[in-house]
Parts: C-alpha cells; sequence; structure tokens
C-alpha cells in the first residue's frame, strides 16, 4: 500500500500500569492496542507492529518488550519491526513489566499472584521471587542501583526488594490504603531535603540539625514517588523506607469530567517524575486533568494544572505518562480513557497534539455535504467523531460526540443543505440528531426521535417528506425529513420538528398508494436519488423496490439479488452525462455488484410496475458480502466496494473492470466514502477498529485477492476452536509505512459479533448477518518464520464481558483491578459518603461560601419573624443542613435521589432511616423486589405490623427467586410454622419440612403425618421404594410400609417386607409375603432358603411339607432324566438321609416326621385341610413348567397326606389330579415320568384298597388307568421291536406324515381337549412347542436301544393292558363334547367377524374391499383349527356359511345329548380314545385282533370329525 495511507488507529488499552513507553532517542513512541502494539514515530507518519500486548518498555535504542495474560514476555526490535525473543516463565497474567535502565538485558515482570521474574535476554537466565502472595499492580526498576526494584500491590503496599541478595525485602512501605498504580523514581539520586519536607524531618528529632544528615542520605538514597486509588501520592525516603510527604489530588473544577453521570468512573492516579527534574513530578487527576506538582512549593497549593485553554484535556481518566527530550524540548506523552492520545511540550503546559483513536467497529462514514471535508465516523464505541479532514494545522482534527448515545453506532447521514445536523442511528435502535457545528455543540446531548427501532439501525437517509407529512400547506412542513431503516425491516419517517412526535412507518403510504394486500417484504436498505424523485428501498429478499415521490407509487421492481440487500447507492447528478443520474448501484450479501439504468422506467407511461431482471452492468470479483459502495463524485460511473474479503475495491462501471484493490485493513470493511475533495483519495472504515485514507494511484493490486484466500480462512476457522496453544505475536508486516492496526481480527472482533448476536441484533454496515466469517485473511503481509503457526490463533480471546463499547482492551482478561462492577472492588475502598451532594458543594470556592453565608443569615432572620424558611432556600438545598426540619428533609430528598440514580439504593435506604421514613423505603423496595436480608432486619423499628408485612414480603420475594428454603426460615421468625411447612412441602422439600414440623408442632398433629405420607408417595412414583417404607414408618402405619416394600417383588425386597409385616403384628400378610418370596426362590431352585423363609409362620406348615415334596420330586426327575438341560443355577438341595428302597411317598413321609416334624396324623389331617383349601388354575402349555411342577407337588402333597392317613378315594383323586395337570401342561414325557415314580407296579395295588361301592374314586381310578395305559400305548408305539417295518411304511406314508407327526402329542390329533374341564384349551395346545416332543424323541430312542429284546408276546399283553382306553361311552361323550366346542368356536367367530366389520365402518376407512378380506380371513381363520395341514383346507373352506339360529338348534341338540350320559363320566378327564385306537391301528401286527377290531369299529361309528376322518382314511377303506 502506498506510504500516504493516513490512520485512526485503535484506541490505547485501559486499567494498565504501563502500556505506552517512548523510546529513548525520541524517535518512538509505542502504545498497546488490543493485542498489537502501535508505533507513531514522533515525527508523524505511522509504522506498525502488530502483537500482544500489554506493559512495553523501549531498551537500548530499538528493543522493545511486550508482555501478555497468557504470561509471556516478547521481546521485538522496532527497526527491523521483528521479535527478537521471547518467554514463558509466568504460570499467571502478567500485570507489570519494565526494562531495567541500567542493566541493558535485564527485564522484570511481575504476575497477579505476585511472583517476580527477573530475565536476563541475552543469556536466557532467569531468576525467580516472590516478596509478597499479594496481586502486583506496577513495578519500576530502579535507574541509580541496578539491584533495587520497587514493587506497588493492589492492596496498598509498596515493597522494595534487591534482586542480589536472597532475603530480597529491603523495605516494605505502608500508607496507602488502595490499589497502587504507579510507582516512579526521582532521576535525580540521592536525598537532598526540599524545603517543603525539612520541618518534617526536624519534628522526629533525630535530626539536630538538617545539615548532618545530608552527606549520608545524599550518597546512596533516593525518592520514589507512588500514585494510589486512594486519591493520594506519597513520597517515599529509600533509605529511611518512611513516607516524607503526601500529595492529596486537590478537587479540580471539572471533577468527574464531562461524563455521563451514569458512567460510574473510577479514578486513575499514574505519576510521572520527569527525567532531571528532582523536584517536580507529573501526576493524572480525577477526570482527566494532568497536574505538575513542585516539591519545593510549600503550604497547600503545590500544582499546576497542565492545559491552559479549554478542551486541551482529556476527558477522561489518564492511564499512563510517558516523556522524551527532543530537540532540547521535553514531551510528555498521555493515554487516556477517552481513547486520546496526547503529546504536552513540559515547559509550556500545552498540549502540542492529539491523536484521536477508535474503540469498536467503524460501522458508517459520511461527508457532509455542506462542510466540505467534514467527515462523520460512527464507530461501535458509542461515540461518534466528526473528522475535519482539510484541516491545514492538525491532521487529526477530530470532534467527539458521545452524549446519549450508549450504543455502537451504526447509521451515520448529513442534513443535505443545514450545516452540522448529523443524523445517527445505533445498535439499540435509536435515532436521534446531533448539532456538530455550534461551538456549544461539545457538550449539547443530541435530539434523539420518541420512535425507536426493534433492533439496530441499517441506514438513514434525508428526502422529501412523503404521506402525511407532505400533505400540510407550504412553510409548514420540513423540507426534508428523515428516513430509517432497521434490522426489524421497517422504514420510519421522523419529522426533524418534531422528535418527539410519532415517525411514520412508510409502509402505510405504500399500501394505500399502491392498493397492496399481500405482506411486504423485511426492508434492510433505502436511498433516495439525490434530487428526491425515487426512492429505493432494499429488501431482506434481495429485491430492490424503486418508488415515485411523493406518494410512493410503486414504478419498478428490481430481482437480481437473491440475498439481503446491504447496500444502495445512486449516481450522483453532476456529470456531463445527465443519464448517468438513473444509475443504481447495489450489493448484497452476495459478493457481485449489480448496477441497473432506470431511465427507461422513470420515462415510461406503463400504469402497472415493472420487473427488471437484466442488470445494466455486473461487477464480479469481491469473495465475500458488500457491505458499502461509494460512487466517485468527480468520475462518471466510477464506483468503490467495500467487502468481508477484507479489501476496498475501484470499478469502472461502464467497461465492468476492476481498476484498483486496496489491502492495508486487517479485518472487514464495513464503510467506504470517496473524498469529496481529492479524487484520488478513499476512505474506509473496518472491523479492525480504524479508519484508513489511502490513494488510488498508489495500490498494487487491480482486482480482489481470488477465492483461494476464502477457502483458506474457511480452514482456518474450522480449526479455530481446537486451538489452545500459547497467543503468539502475530505476524509483522514488511511494509512500515503501512498502518497495520491489527492483523487478527480475534476478540474483540468475537465479542462484536457477541454483542451483535446478544441483542438480536445484526447491523447495517455488512454486520447485517453476523454470523458471517470472523476473520479476514491476512492481507498483503509477510508471515515472520516463527510465528505462522499461529498467525491466527485468536481461540483464547473470546471476551469474557459485553463491555468492549466502552473499554478498548477486552483482550486483556481484566486482571481484577480493573473490574468495573461496582461491587468488585468493595473489599477495601473507603466507605461511600452518604452525603456527597451537600459535601461537595461545602467544598466549593471562597466565594460562594460566603455567599452561602449570607443567605443562611438571612434565612434565620425570616425565621426570627416566623416565616418559613425554605423558599428563601432555593437553588441552595444543602444549607437545610444548618436551618429548620423541612429544609433539612428537602436536602435528604436530594441526595437520595442522587443515591439511587446512581444504583446505591443502600444508602438511599440508609438516609431514609435517618429521617425516620422507613415504612416507606420498605414499601418501594418490596414492589421492586429489592428486599434484603438488612432492611428485614431493620424493619421492626417501624413497629410490629410492619415487620411482619415485610417479612412477609420478603418471602415471596424470595419464593419468586426459588429460595423457598430461606423463605421458610424467615417465615418461622414470625411464628409462621404451618405456612412454612406448607411453602417446603408444596415446593417439594419434604426433608427440611419434616424437620421444622417435627421440631415445632405437637406429634399428634396431622401435618406430620400429611407430610410423610405425601412424600412417600412421591418416592413411590419415583421407584424409591425403602425411603417411601422409611416415611411410612414414620407416619407410624406399617401396613403402608410393608406394602411399598413388597412393591419391587424381588426375593430380599419381599424377606425384609414379610419380616415388617411379622414385626407389626400383620401375621396374615406376613405369610402370604413369605410364601410369595419362597416361591420366588423355588423358581431359583433355592429349596433351603425356601423352607427357611416358609419356618416362621405356623401357618405355612402345609406349604413347607409341598416344598419338601417337590425338592425330593425334583431330584428324583433329575436323577432318572440326566440328559435334561443343565440350568444355569445349580440347584440348592437339603442333605436329607433318604431311604431309596421305600417307595416315593414312603421317602417323603420319612423325611417329613424326621426332618419337619410330622409326627401325628392330626397334624396330618390338618395339614390336608390346610392345602385342600387352595386352589391352583388348571395347566396349560404355557405355564411355567416350575410352575406346573409346583403345581403336581401339591397335588402330590395332598395324596401322600391321604396315604399317611389312609384315606384312599382322596388319594387317587389327588395322583390322578398330578397325571391329568401334566398331561395338560402339554408335557408327556413328564406325564409318564410321575407315572412310573409314584405307582411303578400299575393301579392294582390301589384299586384293591377303594372302596368299591363308592363309584367316584372307582371313575377316578379308572381315569387314572386310562392315561397310564396312554402312557405305555405311546411307549409301545415308539419302542417297537426293530423287526416291525410298519413305523416307517408309516413315514413314507404321505397320507399319513400329518397325523404321524402329530401323535406324538395328543393335541395334534385331537381337534380339542379330552379335558372336560377346559374344552376350549385346544387351540392353545396346538402349538404346544416342539420342545417337548423332540425330548420325548431323545429319551425314547434311548429307551429303544434298552427294549428291543422286548419280545411280541410281551407287548401284546401290554396291550391288552390298554383295552381300558377303548370305552364306546366315553368315545361317544367326547364326541358329543366336540361338536359342542366347534359350535361354540363358529359362534366366536362370528361374533370377533361382525365386531371387526362394525369397526371398519367407523373407521371409514378404504371401503368396501378391506371388509370383504376381513370377512375372507376371518372366515379362513374359523376353518383352520380344525384343519391341521394344508392338505384339508382345500374342501373345507367352500363351506356354505351357517346361520345363527342352526347354530343355537345344534347346539342345543348337542347339549342335551351331554346332559344324557351319566355323571360320573363327565367328572374325570380321560385320554381320547379315537387317539388310541388309531395309535393301536398304527401299531399294526403287534396289536392283538380282537382290539383291531374294536378301534376300527369305535373309529367308524364316532370319527366323523375331519381330523379323524382324514387319519383313519387308511384303516377305514
Amino acid at each position: 500500500a502506498g506510504a500516504g495511507v493516513r490512520v485512526l488507529p485503535a484506541s490505547p488499552n485501559w486499567y494498565s500500569s504501563r502500556c505506552s513507553d517512548a523510546s529513548s532517542d525520541g524517535r518512538l513512541f509505542g502504545f498497546a492496542a488490543r493485542h498489537r502494539v502501535c508505533l507513531l514515530d514522533l515525527i508523524g507518519h505511522t509504522d506498525r507492529i502488530s502483537g500482544f500486548a500489554f506493559c512495553h518498555c523501549p531498551g537500548q535504542s530499538g528493543l522493545c518488550a511486550s508482555s501478555s495474560d497468557d504470561g509471556s514476555v516478547k521481546i521485538w526490535d522496532t527497526e527491523a519491526l521483528a521479535p527478537v525473543g521471547e518467554y514463558s516463565l509466568h504460570q499467571n497474567a502478567i500485570s507489570a513489566l519494565h526494562w531495567s535502565p541500567l542493566v541493558k538485558d535485564l527485564i522484570v515482570s511481575g504476575d497477579e499472584k505476585g511472583i517476580i521474574v527477573c530475565y536476563w535476554h541475552n543469556r536466557s537466565d532467569s531468576q525467580q521471587f516472590f516478596p509478597e502472595p499479594r496481586t502486583i499492580f506496577c513495578l519500576t526498576c530502579s535507574p541509580h542501583h541496578e539491584n533495587l526494584v520497587a514493587i506497588g500491590y493492589k492492596d496498598g503496599m509498596v515493597v522494595i526488594i534487591d534482586i542480589s541478595r536472597k532475603r530480597e525485602v529491603l523495605h516494605r512501605l505502608r500508607g496507602h490504603d488502595d490499589e497502587i498504580h504507579c510507582l516512579a523514581w526521582c532521576p535525580v539520586p540521592g536525598e537532598e531535603r526540599l524545603p517543603a519536607w525539612q520541618d518534617e524531618l526536624q519534628e522526629e528529632g533525630k535530626v539536630p540539625n538538617g545539615e548532618l544528615t545530608q552527606d549520608t542520605t545524599t550518597k546512596k538514597g533516593c525518592y520514589l514517588a507512588s500514585g494510589s486509588k486512594d486519591q493520594t501520592i506519597r513520597i517515599w525516603s529509600c533509605t529511611r523506607g518512611r513516607s516524607v510527604m503526601t500529595l492529596k489530588l486537590p478537587p479540580t473544577k471539572r471533577r468527574g469530567g464531562a461524563v455521563d453521570p451514569a458512567v460510574k468512573e473510577r479514578i486513575w492516579l499514574t505519576v510521572h517524575w520527569p527525567s532531571g527534574r528532582s523536584t517536580e513530578i507529573v501526576s493524572s487527576c480525577f477526570g482527566g486533568e494532568l497536574l505538575l506538582w513542585d516539591l519545593t512549593q510549600s503550604g497547600k497549593r503545590k500544582w499546576t494544572l497542565l492545559g491552559s485553554s479549554e478542551g486541551q484535556n482529556h476527558s477522561r481518566i489518564v492511564f499512563n505518562l510517558c516523556s522524551v527530550k527532543r530537540q532540547d524540548k521535553e514531551l510528555l506523552f498521555s493515554i487516556s480513557m477517552d481513547r486520546d492520545v496526547k503529546c504536552w511540550d513540559l515547559s509550556t503546559l500545552d498540549c502540542s497534539w492529539t491523536m484521536p483513536s477508535l474503540g469498536g467497529f467503524v460501522y458508517s462514514l459520511a461527508f457532509s455535504p455542506v462542510d466540505t471535508g467534514c467527515l462523520a465516523i460512527g464507530v461501535g464505541d458509542s461515540m461518534i467523531r466528526v473528522w475535519n479532514t482539510l484541516s491545514m494545522n492538525n491532521i487529526y482534527d477530530v470532534k467527539t460526540f458521545w452524549q446519549s448515545i450508549k450504543s455502537k453506532v451504526t447509521a451515520l447521514s448529513w442534513h443535505p443543505t443545514k450545516e452540522g445536523c448529523l443524523a445517527f442511528g445505533t445498535d439499540d435502535g435509536k435515532v436521534g440528531i446531533f448539532d456538530t457545528f455550534s461551538s456549544s455543540a461539545k457538550n449539547k446531548p443530541p435530539q434523539i426521535s420518541s420512535t425507536y427501532h426493534k433492533k439496530t439501525v441499517y441506514t438513514l437517509a434525508w428526502g422529501p417528506p412523503t404521506p402525511p407529512l407532505s400533505s400540510g400547506g407550504e412553510g409548514e412542513q420540513p423540507s426534508v425529513t428523515l428516513y430509517s431503516c432497521a434490522g426489524e425491516g421497517i422504514v420510519f419517517q421522523h419529522n426533524p420538528w418534531k422528535l418527539n412526535g410519532e415517525a411514520n412507518d412508510i409502509n402505510k403510504v405504500i399500501r394505500d398508494t399502491n392498493s397492496i394486500k399481500h405482506k411486504l417484504p423485511a426492508r434492510t436498505e433505502i436511498s433516495w436519488k439525490p434530487d428526491g424523485k425515487l426512492l429505493a428501498l432494499g429488501n431482506e429478499d434481495g429485491s430492490i423496490e424503486i418508488f415515485q415521490a411523493p406518494e410512493l407509487k410503486l414504478l419498478c421492481t428490481i430481482q437480481q439479488h437473491h440475498k439481503l440487500i446491504n447496500a444502495i447507492r445512486w449516481h450522483h447528478e453532476h456529470g456531463s452525462q445527465p443519464e448517468l443520474s438513473y444509475l443504481i448501484a447495489s450489493g448484497s450479501i452476495n459478493a457481485t455488484i449489480y448496477v441497473h439504468n432506470l431511465k427507461s422506467v422513470v420515462e415510461s407511461t406503463l400504469e402497472s410496475p415493472l420487473t427488471i431482471t437484466e442488470p445494466f452492468r455486473t461487477l464480479a470479483g469481491h469473495t465475500a458480502k458488500i457491505t458499502s459502495l461509494s460512487w466517485s463524485p468527480h468520475h462518471e460511473g466510477r464506483l468503490v466496494s467495500a467487502c468481508y474479503d477484507g479489501t476496498a475495491q475501484v470499478w469502472d462501471v461502464m467497461k465492468e473492470e476492476p481498476l484498483c484493490n486496496y489491502r492495508g485493513h486487517q479485518g472487514r470493511l464495513l464503510s467506504v466514502q470517496w473524498s469529496p475533495v481529492d479524487s484520488d483519495s478513499v476512505y474506509t472504515g473496518a472491523d479492525d477498529f480504524s479508519v484508513h485514507k489511502w490513494h488510488i494511484s498508489k495500490q498494487e493490486h487491480t482486482r480482489p485477492p481470488q477465492g483461494k484466500k476464502s477457502i483458506e480462512l474457511e480452514k482456518k476457522r474450522s480449526m479455530q476452536p481446537k486451538v489452545k496453544t500459547k497467543k503468539k505475536k502475530k505476524p509483522i508486516g514488511k511494509s512500515p509505512a503501512k498502518q497495520d492496526l491489527s492483523d487478527a481480527i480475534n476478540g474483540d472482533e468475537s465479542a462484536k459479533e457477541m454483542l451483535l448476536e446478544e441483542n438480536g441484533v445484526s447491523d447495517h454496515e455488512g454486520e447485517k448477518e453476523a454470523q458471517e466469517a470472523e476473520l479476514p485473511d491476512k492481507v498483503s503481509v509477510t508471515v515472520s518464520k516463527d510465528t505462522s503457526t499461529s498467525a491466527y490463533d485468536y481461540s483464547s480471546f473470546s471476551l469474557p464481558k459485553p463491555f468492549v463499547t466502552q473499554k478498548a482492551t477486552p483482550v486483556k482478561k481484566d486482571p481484577p483491578k480493573e473490574k468495573p462492577t461496582p461491587d468488585a472492588s468493595l473489599k477495601k475502598r473507603k466507605p461511600r459518603s452518604i452525603l456527597p451532594f451537600s459535601t461537595f458543594m461545602d467544598h466549593r470556592s471562597k466565594d460562594e461560601l460566603h455567599q452561602d453565608c449570607l443567605r443562611l443569615a438571612t434565612c434565620l432572620k425570616t425565621k426570627d419573624n416566623n416565616e418559613d424558611v425554605s423558599p428563601d432556600l432555593k437553588d441552595r438545598i444543602h444549607l437545610g443542613l444548618f436551618t429548620d426540619r423541612a429544609s433539612l428533609h428537602k436536602m435528604i430528598d436530594v441526595e437520595g435521589k442522587h443515591h439511587l440514580e446512581n444504583g446505591h439504593p443502600e444508602l438511599f435506604q440508609q438516609l431514609m432511616l435517618w429521617k425516620g421514613d422507613m415504612k416507606g423505603v420498605l414499601q418501594a423496595a418490596a414492589e421492586r423486589g429489592e428486599l434484603t436480608d438488612q432492611l428485614v432486619a431493620i424493619s421492626p423499628m417501624v413497629g410490629y405490623q410492619a415487620w411482619v408485612w415485610t417479612v412477609e414480603a420478603f418471602v415471596k420475594q424470595l419464593c419468586f427467586q426459588e429460595q423457598y428454603v430461606k423463605a421458610a426460615s424467615h417465615l418461622l421468625s414470625i411464628h409462621k410454622v404451618c405456612e412454612a411447612v406448607e411453602l417446603l412441602k408444596v415446593n417439594h422439600f419434604y426433608r427440611e419440612a419434616i424437620v421444622i414440623a417435627k421440631a415445632r408442632l405437637r406429634p399428634e398433629d396431622p401435618i406430620l403425618r400429611d407430610l410423610y405420607t405425601s412424600w412417600a408417595a412421591l418416592l413411590e412414583k419415583d421407584g424409591h421404594y425403602s425411603m417411601a417404607a422409611k416415611c411410612y414408618l414414620g407416619a407410624s402405619s406399617p401396613y403402608d410400609a410393608v406394602k411399598v416394600l413388597a412393591k419391587k417383588g424381588d426375593v430380599t425386597s419381599l424377606k425384609t417386607a414379610a419380616e415388617l409385616a411379622l414385626i407389626s403384628g400383620e401375621e396374615k400378610l406376613s405369610a402370604t409375603l413369605s410364601f410369595r418370596c419362597a416361591q420366588d426362590l423355588l423358581l431359583s431352585r433355592n429349596w433351603v432358603g425356601a423352607q427357611e423363609v416358609l419356618q416362621q409362620h405356623k401357618t405355612l406348615f402345609g406349604q413347607r411339607l409341598v416344598f419338601c415334596l417337590n425338592e425330593l420330586l425334583c431330584k428324583c426327575l433329575s436323577e432318572r432324566n440326566p440328559c435334561d438341560r443343565k440350568s444355569p443355577v445349580p440347584p440348592c438341595y437339603h442333605s436329607w438321609e433318604l431311604n431309596r428302597e421305600a417307595s416315593f411317598f414312603e421317602m417323603v413321609i420319612e423325611v417329613w416326621q424326621n426332618v419337619l416334624g410330622m409326627d401325628t396324623t392330626e397334624q396330618a389331617t390338618c395339614a390336608w385341610e390346610q392345602l385342600r383349601s387352595i386352589e391352583h388354575p388348571p395347566s396349560t402349555s404355557n405355564t411355567h413348567p416350575k410352575q406346573v411342577l409346583f403345581h403336581i407337588s401339591h397335588d402330590l402333597t395332598l395324596a401322600a397326606l391321604s396315604y399317611e392317613t389312609a384315606t384312599w378315594d382322596e388319594a387317587v383323586k389327588s395322583i390322578l389330579g398330578a397325571v391329568t395337570r401334566s398331561y395338560d401342561a402339554g408335557s408327556f414325557t413328564l406325564m409318564q415320568e410321575i407315572c412310573s415314580i409314584i405307582l411303578p407296579e400299575g393301579c392294582d395295588n390301589l384299586r384293591h384298597k377303594l372302596d368299591s361301592t363308592n363309584s367316584q374314586s372307582m371313575n377316578a381310578c379308572r381315569s387314572l388307568e386310562g392315561f397310564m395305559a396312554y402312557g405305555l400305548l405311546y411307549d409301545l408305539w415308539w419302542n417297537a421291536p426293530k423287526d416291525s417295518l410298519v413305523l416307517q411304511k408309516a413315514v413314507l406314508d404321505p397320507v399319513l406324515c400329518p397325523s404321524e407327526q402329530t401323535a406324538l402329542e395328543k393335541s395334534y390329533i385331537s381337534g380339542q381337549s379330552s379335558s372336560e374341564e377346559t374344552p376350549d384349551q385346544t387351540a392353545v395346545e396346538m402349538g404346544e412347542n416342539l420342545c417337548n416332543t423332540t425330548e420325548v424323541h431323545r429319551c425314547e430312542t434311548e429307551n429303544n436301544s434298552r427294549t428291543s429284546s422286548v419280545n411280541l408276546v410281551d407287548s401284546q399283553s401290554k396291550l391288552n393292558g390298554c383295552e381300558v382306553l377303548l370305552s364306546e361311552e366315553i368315545a361317544a361323550l367326547q364326541n358329543t363334547q366336540r361338536d359342542i366346542a366347534e359350535v361354540q368356536q363358529i359362534l366366536a367367530d362370528m361374533i370377533h367377524q361382525h365386531q371387526q366389520q362394525r369397526n371398519n365402518l367407523q373407521e371409514n376407512t378404504n371401503g368396501s374391499t378391506q371388509e370383504s378380506n376381513l370377512q375372507q380371513n376371518s372366515e379362513t381363520e374359523s376353518d383352520k383349527p380344525c384343519s391341521d395341514s394344508n392338505q384339508m383346507n382345500c374342501k373345507d373352506e367352500v363351506k356354505e356359511p351357517i346361520t345363527l339360529p342352526e347354530l343355537t338348534k345344534q347346539l342345543l341338540k348337542a347339549k342335551q345329548k351331554l346332559a344324557e350320559f351319566p355323571d360320573n363320566l363327565k367328572v374325570f378327564p380321560f385320554p381320547d380314545v379315537l387317539e388310541c385306537c388309531l395309535v393301536l391301528l398304527h401299531i399294526g401286527s403287534q396289536c392283538p385282533p380282537e382290539l383291531h377290531e374294536q378301534a376300527l369299529d369305535l373309529l367308524r361309528k364316532h370319527g366323523s370329525a375331519n381330523t379323524y376322518k382324514k387319519a383313519g382314511r387308511r384303516f377305514l377303506t
């Protein structure tokens, strides 16, 4: 870039003890701005250096050092603008740094934790000291003794250390009681006594005559000056280690400076001892003034103010001072919070020059059309700068306006004709007008429009009035009005004469004129043609609409951009080609700029608006969004654009060619203006906090950087969040003349984005979408070797606070000293005055105090005449202190108001307390929700009622803040125990509520019980059962506790619940739970545990017998059948002695007698009664096998007890129960096993013992025989002798396959169960899983090998035993039952189908097709139960549908038939007779002929059901 660049740089950092310095040769002055260093060389051109810096110091000639919050220190060479070295020995943020003036390579730095590091960079040697564990604020090396360093701490302590000694502390200088901001050694060694403190020494009595000490102290001593936040400067003697003089800052005229009273400003007291002057010190003062103290002066007034004329002083506090000798002039530099850098001439005490700087993004630039060369700059630091760029004597002639802005300035526009009338718009939607011209303007607040936008103001434009403002007669209306467009998409027209009136939304006029009904697009840009005839509005959707003034008739819409419009500019009118004035250039979020020519549109006479989609010219080349455009006023068709790609581009529009590209900014450009006086100059503003003025002719590039850059950018951006390395110095540009205020957009940048997004904002000049890229690329800067890696590591700086606007340093993570929050530094500050106003008034000049006396005297005179005093005091409210009570009250009110405005309600409350108006304070605080513990504590002085009322209000406030426990405690303080408990209960603080209730209420109070139960209910809902149980016990309802414990249902919970029930005397409940627990243990095969649980209850004695039998039965079964799958849980058996020789029942009874102590028959009968009352549901194939076994054990226990008491009839029934249960469960093997365990000899023994007259037991016996024979029959069929080939043949026969396969299980053949109690189990059992079948196969094939030797005779005799199965009457009975079941099934299906159809009609789904499908489905389903294999389906499916009456008839007939059978047949189940016939026929050759005949006979007679027809077809044909 050219050397002619002129720059407004970024602001110096605040709150830092040394962040600016001048080099000793007087050539350079540098200061830290954000994370880089700016070097100004004093001749006036600007150099640039980039880096993290908070403290700098020049070394010999061209070296300087900078330190950073990340703990690193860098050393730089200003000649080469390159880093020389770097070290990071600190673990914490460095807060102070100094380069020793005597040892040329020694740098001393101190950090926030109090550690001092001395680093000798030539030999890379370092040493650490830790004199005090406090926060260091500043440190300074002595200019006379190379080993002495003075350190100032946050708490006011000053320490002098000697770095050459181990016990380093020489003096601890105590006297200040607040932060030490600066330390300065006297530039002249020795401690000559000055007249001012001669007296002091003599008073000490140590020095009989002043002369004596001179020699001793002069030699080695040296004075040290310190400036502290406590508003004093102290001069210390180094030899005596004490303070010799204290200077108190005077209350200068402009105390507080020209600062908005709302901006709280702390004081910063920096001191500077100019070289060669041992008796003069320069210090800062309250509002930004600088004072020169003369230490030789005795008496009060020792100081002179720098800057004689008004406006020379800084307007806010000054942070750093440093001086330099230049051509026999001594110059002093100061940097301040007002963002100015000033240079003073110490000989005249006048300001030689001021350089303004910017503390935020430059959002807007505007040249005044009236006052040529006057450039207004809108900045993100809430201030407007007006720069007179043509000023001859001062190149930085800048005025600053900050009143009432209070937010980023995002838009500016000068009035077209009225001088000094500048409109501004802000980030928070405010629109106002400043008068920049009048001399008093410096402090005159702007007029603010009463209509606010909801979001950021994007653009302002002055234009002719449109309705309703244009309707009035001539002279009544302004000639131009102000239009503002903002982020919510609305354009307001403000009347500049009546800003407090309502502004008009111009969309209303547009709607009315063009009779538009639809929703209008959100407006983002507004531009009036300079002649005021046409208005262009840019919209969020990328369209641009052109309206004709004043009625705003829509002429045309330009549909070219498709993204939000950022900038629209009309070509100027003063060229030689008037048609060019119809050119309109526009830029959007897309990178292309379009220019349209609207001449034809304006001249056309069409009624309806046109739509333009073809551009007149297209300017392509930028790679990011366009933020601002400006036509050259000196050329025709020449345009400059500002872009987010970090460059500005000049275009020749007519040729569509790029002419020149400026890349000097280190950030994204936000605004651009062509200089109105110099055709070669352009001004640009960017988010690097700076404004550049550059020359087109001196730029080396012609077109914007290409896309590759933006790709790298993306890459870097994507890497960003991961990087957390050391913050390194940023790379440095090689062209010293080019201002490069920042080469990265880091911290502040993101803060900006942050702020924008915080307010839900996106703002105009390029910030319309705040989400865009954070960094522009480095622009034409070569990266020095060691820093290339981290050139873009900004990640570590996201801003902690959103204060960027008023503070330029945010990058420093605010060391504690500079927290601007009011409470942060409350620890050790002097208490605020409670009457600041009257105190201040009583410290005015002598004349005014004299006036006060006169006024008071007059008042007293009138008082003697008994008149009211207060009116006479008028403006002198503070005199209320000296007159009557009414006046005092007035004074108190004024003071109170001040406190409230300044945000000190506690002081206001204290005043009111003094005045005795506590009640008002309490009410006000309660209304505002600002009650505090302190107010509540004071409230009793108003009276009991007031106290109670205050506490209640405070409780409400606490509840609102969700501090319920604290609220409850306060309720207790006014004895509202129940309310406190209720409050805690409602908010689920049960534990606390119970403590209070138990401690404060009667034990029998129902509230307590209610608390326990509601807590328990809540805990129970969340599944914390044991805790809930404790609550129920607390509420003394053990029954509920038991219930809730048992809810979990695992073994331990049940066991505990049972014991709890037992303790609480709930015998019955306890027994039930114990039994449940035992059953659970049984499932895990833990019989020992089960017996333990059961033995606590006498009532469960019967169950103990059952469990015992179950254990023995399981043992037997597993011994007989070792191939059974191993269970994952090993069984837990008792180690009982078993008599293996005896029968099963005898073995069991023996164990009962020996182990369980069942000795008498009475006990047996009793247990039998107990067990008989328990009904178990019938088993099905879905019942868990262990459950089935348990139920069988129950039946067998009844049998064994009957056996013991010799009631044989009952025994038979119980055994039959056990057998049929295993049969119903579909476990054929189990049935066989049980028969062989219980009746190894068959039923003959039993039958002899029965009472033959008892038909019931005989029938039971017959059924039992039937089942045993049934088992035997299958046994014989599956284990047929090898020579019989019938089986194989059967397997091959396809017709037989289905029945063959299902003969394995009775239920596959019988279309329904043979068990009378459960006729509808069939369907379930047909699905019985084949696991049992295979098991049967396996076991049986093993038996096969064993019984292969069985000869035919044996099996024939066994088969004869099966004759009992072929019972004619039972076959008939089963047939009838089958018919009944079938009819019931059909009925059930019909009902089901009817319901489905009804549902379908209700849902009204896709019509009849679906219904008919359902119908078919249900028909086929109803057929399936009787079809065993698909081969059978074909004929059945075409059955005629049966009507309901017919079905009912069939059912009745079958039921009558059933009733004719004798009852004794129906009581006990019996195996399916026809199935047995089929098996017999299958056995074939082994079957005795008479049995064969009988079987065939039965099949013919009763085998009418489909299943049997098909299965028996082969034998019957």
